[in-house]
């Protein structure tokens, strides 16, 4: 039903803003998106020309300046209309996070000049005999003079093929283990920066995801961010900002699969009347709407304190966790309702349903987010 109480006149006029743009730009395109596994570019320009790419970059750098409770609720709407597109935006302002943890004024305007006008950043964390392991990263950034030389190959990126800017993770000094790692502002341009394989995906397929090689590459001293051995801790604070968004483009989707189910238990009729009136079938859409409500106001809780300087990876945690796994039984139950409709690609819930799963995986699997949550339980007085 999403209903949203307390918010401010200019946040229900953007978030009204964003779901007209959804409604003409993204539902009526999203499963050709799907069936060619293509990121598309136009959309994305359309959504540059309303600043929706660079949400919660400040103003005097180019962008909205908006509080992290707005831009959930923007990505809650892009979620709606495609998760993948969504992802892709969002990454942005993931690659931001970073900056905002470590980057200089002078680091944030490199950033900034590349994707306010239209780029799109990455996140290049993840290697492929890391996954969940972060810290088993086999990147490596050697200093020699003025400048650090980086090799190495990052996995799963989002936006990794296409992407103008990234943020790169590699060991400054591996002997350090985790308090080796250091991060990096790198530019696409620069020499020996190459996209690898891309991934074809069972969901989300609108948003691109590949590998990304670094050979030899030089980038100015003046690239690192903070100091070198904090990197882990950068990208650990940063995947503990950018969840509540991440976890919001998880509403949106469950909120568009309970809507679809609404829609269409109005119309089917068996045993002579609309299936909406049979209790078996009402009841499993009233679940699945207490589910999306509990994990929208769980993902707004932990925008919110955010918002007010409090970062807490526990909530953070239960947020991401949360959410993940009701996507996958709120979309599981859309399918159910639908019935053999549901299973066919002419109606949108089976994608909605391939789209939730990865949320229960990247950004640190839903198993290690109970590794936080019972961790933080063990530390508690």
């Amino acid at each position: 039903m999403r209903k949203q109480y307390l918010l401010t006149d200019d946040q229900k006029d953007l978030q009204l803003m964003v779901r007209e743009f959804v409604a003409k730009e993204i539902i009526p395109y999203a499963a050709i998106w799907d069936e060619k596994g293509e990121f598309p570019i136009g959309t994305y320009r359309k959504a540059v020309e309303m600043g929706l790419h660079v949400t919660e970059l400040p103003e005097k750098f180019g962008g909205m300046g908006l509080n992290h409770l707005t831009d959930c609720l923007i990505m809650e709407e892009m979620g709606y209309g495609d998760a993948g597109f969504a992802l892709s935006i969002g990454t942005n302002m993931l690659a931001y996070a970073a900056m905002v943890i470590a980057g200089s004024d002078e680091q944030m305007k490199i950033f900034a000049d590349i994707v306010v006008p239209g780029g799109l950043a990455a996140f290049a964390l993840t290697e492929a005999q890391g996954g969940s392991d972060a810290s088993n990263c086999k990147t490596t950034a050697v200093k020699i003079g003025n400048e650090y030389i980086i090799n190495g190959t990052k996995a799963f990126i989002t936006n990794g093929g296409n992407a103008d800017v990234y943020i790169v993770f590699a060991m400054t000094d591996p002997e350090m283990g985790v308090r080796g790692m250091s991060a990096f502002l790198v530019e696409r341009s620069r020499v020996g920066v190459s996209v690898g394989a891309h991934e074809n995906k069972m969901g989300i397929r609108a948003s691109n995801t590949s590998e990304v090689v670094f050979q030899d590459v030089r980038v100015p001293a003046d690239h690192l961010l903070g100091a070198e051995g904090f990197g882990f801790l950068i990208a650990m604070q940063t995947l503990d900002r950018s969840r509540p968004a991440g976890s919001s483009v998880v509403v949106g989707l469950c909120q568009r699969a309970l809507d679809e189910c609404v829609a269409y238990s109005k119309e089917r009729v068996v045993f002579g009347r609309p299936i909406s009136k049979h209790q078996a079938v009402s009841f499993t859409m009233a679940d699945m709407e207490i589910q999306t409500e509990v994990a929208r106001r769980m993902v707004h809780y932990s925008a919110q304190l955010m918002d007010n300087g409090i970062f807490d990876s526990e909530v953070s945690a239960v947020a991401k966790t949360f959410a993940g796994d009701i996507a996958m039984k709120v979309t599981c139950d859309a399918i159910q309702v639908l019935g053999g409709y549901g299973y066919s690609r002419d109606y949108p819930v089976e994608k909605l349903m391939r789209d939730a799963k990865i949320f229960q995986i990247f950004e640190g699997t839903n198993q290690i987010q109970r590794i936080v949550i019972s961790s933080a339980l063990m530390k508690a007085k």
